[in-house]
């Protein structure tokens, strides 16, 4: 059925680039020279652009050699021409009707200093932009997470956040989908965020929050869609970067990005490597109404030692004007080894029993790579234009653990001995095409997706016998699980625009196939599940259709109200339907639910922006009904350890139905070229219903999350900017958790004539990220049977300097772009406010 498919995108590719290649349109040549107007010294790297009068965002262009000299091939037609320099004033000529080969001579530029402040503003300061399905939000110069993550960088970004634990939320809710370069990625994981961990925020150029999204977007992630954008210069010649990190407690990064552009191909590449040593903190005081003990206290110490490498590399290459393929390769290696220290008192009647002291070692080696495939053929300057996309994906994961656990009062002895080993493997492959026809203002989109992704997980615990100091494999514990889930989808829409008034409607159609299978190590299939009344093989099969209306009117050029719906489905990954309990400790399993079916949601959204000349507005409304929805809960499963202690079981449910309404708003304000404020806010209120094994789960909450962020430009051309953030108190079905608060402060100064950056800051200033939260379970006669109050911070306060050097990519080029675009128009339909 794959290859089929494959085949079939192939065809349609052949005969949609030989119908753009007939007739072949005349070529020619503008040749010339630019130099310093003062100096006469040449200019290397000059931009020359050549704008079509009649399709504006037809753009091509070059740039000059070491001589100042350049020569660019383009189609005959009628062109604006630019001739641009970073802080030089701008040379143009209009509507050039080229026929024939041209020289435009010797060219003169000025310095224009006025030009060079305003390019720095732009370069610096994070922008957004609204489209009709999205917002676009560039990151500028973030000085807060210079040598971090990508984690780090998302945080800093209106609509998200990012907890402790680095799940990531979009308005509070953590069911979104996070995609790379608009695909699902190994960059990003598959169903974890902790590759996005590891990944140096330098990495990205822009971030779009998708709450509303098109038909073209997978439907998956109820709250929406996060796309990463990763940086690739459009600009001729040879750029990079490279940035150097260390940090306390001991922390150490470096990224380096080249690319080297022509007019036939584009070599991009990312490599970095870092290693860090980030301590983490727990407690926790349960109390129990049944059992040996009334009140357990675990006081836990984390020291981790992390290290890895990344690597993105790839190239892109012109086969004529129209039409271009990509091909890239990416691969993340990394070694974690992590040291888990948990001091332990047990009381009874409220005294204390006894002590034990549990020390959990755990190595994971985590292989992954992608190899993307890409071809776009442009059949004219209009925006009509086929794309196909091909990616492969495979992650490995081997993960070895080894807990000993002793009691250190009244006596000193053993309590246990265990090894955990897990192997996780999972292939992705994912074959795309998307076809966009302009009809005037009009636009038709139409499109394939096929994501096909195969999932084993090997678990197996071995515990010590003392009678006979062996190992010996809990057969009730260990299997293996294969897990297959399989996507298509069809999808179409249609968008157009009269006067102020701009429309996108879509339908996309999905079928989802998940298929799991259990087994023992020895490979004979498991049927029943200890502790769950459901069955552990499972072949189910969902068709559903996902409409999506997207509006947007403007009031003035400035200003515009925007309206928008859509349906979204959230599947359960693997892990969440493993029905065999892993454990974390002896006395806390999380067991998968294989019964868990699919979340649906429908959402709305009516948002307003508008800008005036320093300051951009922007807010909205939104309503979210999600049926099916997920929720983790605990309860007791009726079994305890050796010395008495209660086990607690994780499971995921499938509660009723989920009803969020939330209203957001930012403010980004620019008073001057040295000082810069964006804030923003988000408040919602949710409302679950929904029981399992009659205990009623259902639950009211209301909570909201700020931050606010400043920069300003000292004497001495020192930048100073502090981000704070502030996540109020929450709750689930069983569990509320207090407000957190953040503070990071960053310092940087440009040196070595702009061409580089030093830069010092301190994430968690005030070391105060940490979740303090409270969870009770009751049995279904509503008597309570456990409490937890605990405290956990995954990372302490970090101190941070960098430096950051660029060759032939200074400062004030960055965010402004090159003159060469071979990718305007037509891809989205953007009508921006």
């Amino acid at each position: 059925m794959k290859f089929k498919l494959f085949a079939f995108c192939v065809i349609i590719i052949g005969l949609f680039t030989a119908e753009a290649q007939s007739p072949i349109a005349k070529k020619i040549r503008l040749t010339g020279q630019v130099i310093d107007a003062d100096t006469n010294e040449p200019l290397e790297y000059a931009t020359i652009v050549l704008q079509s009068v009649k399709n504006p965002n037809n753009v091509t262009g070059g740039i000059t050699d070491a001589e100042g000299k350049f020569n660019v091939e383009a189609n005959s037609g009628v062109y604006n021409i630019r001739v641009e320099f970073i802080s030089y004033g701008t040379y143009e000529i209009k509507n050039q009707n080229l026929t024939k080969n041209k020289d435009l001579g010797v060219i003169k530029l000025s310095l224009d200093v006025a030009q060079l402040e305003a390019v720095e503003v732009v370069s610096e300061r994070t922008t957004v932009e609204v489209r009709l399905d999205k917002k676009i939000y560039n990151i500028g110069k973030d000085l807060t997470t210079s040598g971090g993550t990508v984690s780090e960088a998302l945080n800093n970004v209106p609509s998200v956040t990012v907890d402790i634990d680095g799940a990531i939320s979009l308005r509070g809710n953590e069911n979104v989908r996070i995609l790379i370069n608009g695909k699902p990625s190994a960059m990003a994981g598959f169903g974890s965020t902790e590759a996005l961990r590891q990944l140096p925020a330098d990495a990205i150029e822009k971030v779009e929050v998708i709450t509303s999204p098109s038909a073209r977007y997978d439907a998956e992630g109820t709250a929406g869609i996060l796309n990463i954008v990763l940086k690739k210069e459009k600009t001729l010649g040879v750029n990079g970067s490279a940035n150097l990190t260390m940090g306390y407690p001991n922390s150490s990064q470096i990224t380096t990005n080249f690319n080297y552009r022509t007019d036939k191909f584009n070599i991009f590449n990312t490599l970095g490597y870092f290693y860090r040593e980030p301590p983490g903190n727990g407690f926790f005081d349960n109390r129990y109404e049944d059992g040996k003990f009334d009140r357990i206290i675990e006081d836990r110490d984390m020291s981790r030692k992390d290290k890895g490498f990344n690597m993105n590399i790839g190239m892109e290459y012109f086969i004529n004007d129209q039409s271009s393929i990509t091909g890239s390769f990416f691969t993340r290696l990394s070694d974690e080894q992590d040291v888990t220290e948990n001091k332990t008192e047990r009381f009874i009647n409220s005294v204390v029993d006894s002590r034990t002291n549990r020390k959990e070692e755990e190595n994971e080696d985590d292989t992954n790579y992608q190899v993307s495939l890409s071809y776009i053929n442009k059949f004219n300057d209009e925006g009509h234009q086929l794309t196909a996309d091909l990616q492969y994906s495979f992650d490995d994961e081997d993960v070895l653990s080894n807990i000993i656990e002793n009691a250190t009062y009244p006596n000193n002895s053993l309590i246990a001995s265990e090894n955990i080993y897990e192997i996780e493997t999972q292939k992705d492959y994912l074959i795309q095409a998307d076809y966009v026809l302009p009809m005037g203002e009009a636009q038709f989109e139409a499109g394939y997706r096929g994501d096909f992704e195969k999932e084993q997980n090997e678990y197996r615990l071995d515990t010590l016998d003392r009678n006979s100091n062996e190992y010996i494999t809990n057969n009730d514990l260990s299997n293996i699980f294969d897990y297959t889930e399989n996507v298509h989808a069809l999808y179409t829409q249609y968008g157009n625009k009269f006067g102020k008034f701009s429309f996108l409607l879509g339908l996309r159609l999905e079928n989802t196939q998940l298929i799991g299978k259990v087994k023992t190590l020895d490979g004979t299939p498991v049927d029943n599940i200890p502790g769950i009344n459901v069955e552990a093989n499972f072949d189910k099969n969902y068709l559903g259709l996902f409409p999506t209306v997207n509006l947007i009117y403007e009031l003035n050029e400035y200003e515009n109200i925007s309206i928008g719906y859509n349906r979204r489905i959230n599947r359960p990954r693997g892990w969440f339907i493993n029905p065999f309990p892993s454990r974390s400790s002896r006395t806390n399993v999380f067991q998968g639910n294989p019964d868990l079916d699919p979340a649906y949601a429908n959402a709305f959204d009516v948002g307003y922006l508008k800008r005036w000349e320093k300051i951009t507005f922007n807010t909205s409304v939104y309503y979210q009904r999600e049926t099916n929805a997920f929720e983790r809960i605990q309860e007791e499963t009726g079994e305890t350890t050796s010395d008495g202690i209660e086990i607690i079981r994780s499971i995921p449910i499938n509660l009723a139905t989920n009803q969020r309404v939330g209203f957001e708003g930012s403010l980004m304000y620019n008073p001057s070229r040295k000082l810069r404020f964006n804030g923003s806010f988000n408040y919602f209120h949710f409302d679950s219903d929904g029981e399992f094994n009659g205990i009623d789960y259902g639950t009211k909450s209301s909570s909201w999350f700020a931050r606010f962020s400043s920069k300003v430009t000292l004497p001495g051309k020192i930048d100073w900017q502090t981000n704070a953030f502030y996540m109020g108190p929450r709750e689930n079905s069983q569990t509320k958790s207090e407000g957190m608060f953040s503070l990071d402060l960053a310092f940087s100064k440009d040196i070595l004539n702009d061409n580089a950056t030093i830069s010092f800051n301190v994430r968690d200033l005030l070391n105060s990220r940490k979740r303090q939260s409270f969870t009770e379970s009751y049995d279904a006669n509503g008597n309570l049977r456990f409490t937890s109050e605990s405290e956990f911070q995954w990372r302490e306060r970090q101190f941070n300097i960098s430096f950051i050097y660029r060759f032939n990519q200074p400062k004030e080029r960055n965010g402004r772009g090159g003159g060469n675009n071979r990718n305007g128009g037509g891809e989205d339909m953007d009508f921006e406010g």
